[in-house]
């Protein structure tokens, strides 16, 4: 165990504040018809049988940011199912501790027909525009076993997983994201239905544009952030150094051209490829078709080339590179949601992990089977026992 007390590990500079989840209550969410769980800010540690609910707590909390959950579930599947006939749509409502002070979130799914449904947020008891709100709250980031093939699979996913480290230090990222989409959604169903005007055409295309290259500058920036701050020493002893870039034809022209330069190209490049985007029903280029590239510094190798565990580590090092350079730059340090963390981590690398953790101040949510796995965090941790949708107070390891 480690041999540090609480105060030492969790100690906060003057200018740094923790952002936390003090309270998380659910109804009618996943195996939950409801439950609460109070914490005092330090990381929390869920453990319990598989297919005890663990997740669906880590699922709960990565609703109180944008987007559809880590597991990107359709909003009716998230309800409780436990009860014979129509299910209550499922909430989530969190007492948070931010940046900016105290702060109520409550989020949740709005059935409108019996066909569609829409999330709802409220903050602090006034509904919000859209979810994109949130952003300018909290910042989560998230780790879980299906993340474990992230390098393996397509573009998308590695392009959701580098937007949510962006929003930790641009929260008008995700309105762009979402502005964005909007656009190139009604763009390509114009073209579709064709014949388009093209005075319209171009309203959405000059939109598509300018969102399209700050999207791909505040990817730009952040990735070299995070390139830099990845050959950290510490972190380095124990995981491996990952070199991090970017993909995309607005991210190279960025390289070469003001950005006002690179919105004009991207509007004639859109103008060129509408009847192509016609017949395909697609949208050719954009900030969409960007990709994180990733290599094992050490290895000069691409991220793909590496073994499962090494992919893993690669992992773990940007989401501490992201969360020492978020705690440097904003004095915030991000919320991690870390699933299933430790089950392929051996006892020096698992010690090395939570060690940092404690050491940026963050209040991470770890899960696993046995207490023991986390026995370096000791009392510096809060431990709950996870089962038959219920949460109780965890034994020590």
């Amino acid at each position: 165990m480690l041999a540090r007390s609480p105060g030492h590990a969790v100690s906060l500079g003057a200018e740094q504040v923790r952002a936390c989840v003090l309270r998380l209550d659910l109804d009618h969410f996943r195996n939950y018809r409801s439950a609460r769980l109070e914490t005092d800010g330090r990381p929390v540690v869920l453990t319990g049988a598989n297919g005890a609910g663990k997740t669906n707590l880590l699922e709960a909390i990565s609703f109180l940011a944008p987007g559809r959950g880590l597991r990107r579930a359709r909003l009716s599947e998230v309800d409780c199912r436990l009860d014979e006939g129509a299910a209550p749509c499922w909430a989530v409502s969190a007492r948070l501790s931010t940046q900016s002070g105290m702060v109520a979130i409550g989020t949740g799914r709005e059935a409108v027909t019996e066909q569609s449904d829409r999330r709802v947020v409220r903050i602090d008891g006034q509904a919000a525009k859209s979810q994109t709100a949130l952003a300018q709250h909290l910042n989560l980031v998230w780790l879980t076993p299906q993340m474990d093939r992230l390098f393996q699979e397509g573009a998308a996913p590695r392009r959701r997983f580098l937007d949510r480290l962006v929003f930790g230090f641009d929260p008008d990222h995700a309105a762009r994201l979402a502005s964005y989409d909007q656009a190139m959604k009604e763009r390509s169903r114009l073209l579709r239905a064709g014949p388009a005007d093209p005075s319209w055409l171009g309203v959405l295309e000059d939109r598509m544009a300018r969102d399209g290259v700050a999207i791909a500058a505040g990817r730009r920036d952040i990735a070299q952030r995070l390139d830099e701050a990845a050959s950290d020493p510490v972190d380095a002893a124990h995981f491996p150094v990952a070199r991090i870039g970017l993909e995309g034809p607005a991210e190279g022209w960025l390289a070469d051209m003001p950005a006002l330069a690179a919105e004009e190209r991207l509007k004639a490049e859109y103008a060129a490829t509408r009847r192509l985007d016609a017949e395909t029903g697609g949208t050719s280029v954009g900030a969409h078709r960007a990709d994180l590239v990733v290599r094992h510094a050490a290895k000069n190798q691409a991220a793909t080339a590496c073994s499962t565990g090494e992919q893993k580590a690669l992992l773990i090092s940007i989401v501490l590179a992201h969360a020492r350079l978020q705690t440097g730059l904003r004095g915030v340090a991000p919320i991690l949601l870390l699933d299933e963390i430790a089950a392929h981590l051996d006892r020096p690398r698992r010690a090395a992990l939570f060690d940092r953790l404690l050491s940026l101040g963050s209040q991470a949510w770890l899960t696993g089977t046995e207490p023991e796995t986390f026995e370096f965090l000791g009392e510096n941790a809060h431990f709950l026992s996870v089962g038959d949708g219920r949460v109780n107070a965890g034994p020590d390891p």
